[in-house]
């Protein structure tokens, strides 16, 4: 029981994506970025979260390109990023933080590609689990005011998402 709702709190940590589109350089360098956005998501979740479901921070990982083709991202979209998505398909969950410099319009990419996986998520669970779509219906994706593009999915996204947010905006 705690592990299904540990895996929806972590696919919205692997949702947690932010794409900088702020006239001001941010004065975090892409790897402290990367570790605030880490420690915003596993602050936001449990201990049984945290174990169930890791958080991706590089892009060489081994699970780096299932997971950008989920979201509908690539790393060349993000400068910094911290994601956690729910590898398999029981649960509606997915947290990503990514930071992308407005070159090359990629903040419109990122966010075109998250909406859609939220999109895939309401449809996979439309008559599937109907409590599932609701999660995927309720996600929150926005853009935070350093730029940040977040998105939560996952019980509790409200409280999730807050949490992140605050950890966020508290180290600017």
């Amino acid at each position: 029981m705690k592990l299904q709702r540990t895996l929806p709190l972590l696919l919205l940590l692997a949702l947690l994506a932010g794409c900088g589109t702020s006239s001001q350089p941010s004065a975090l360098t892409a790897e402290e970025r990367t570790q605030l956005y880490q420690t915003a998501i596993e602050s936001a979740r449990d201990a049984e979260m945290n174990e169930a479901i890791g958080i991706l921070t590089d892009a060489g990982d081994d699970m780096a390109d299932v997971i950008f083709e989920l979201l509908g991202v690539t790393a060349a979209d993000m400068s910094a990023f911290a994601l956690s998505v729910s590898p398999m398909n029981i649960k509606a969950y997915g947290i990503a933080a990514m930071i992308c410099y407005p070159a090359a319009g990629k903040s419109d990419a990122v966010l075109e590609g998250l909406n859609a996986f939220i999109d895939r998520q309401k449809q996979s669970f439309e008559q599937y689990l109907a409590d599932q779509y609701e999660i995927a219906g309720n996600a929150r994706l926005e853009t935070l005011e350093d730029g940040t593009i977040l998105l939560v999915m996952c019980e509790d996204q409200d409280a999730v998402f807050d949490a992140i947010r605050d950890t966020i905006e508290g180290a600017a």
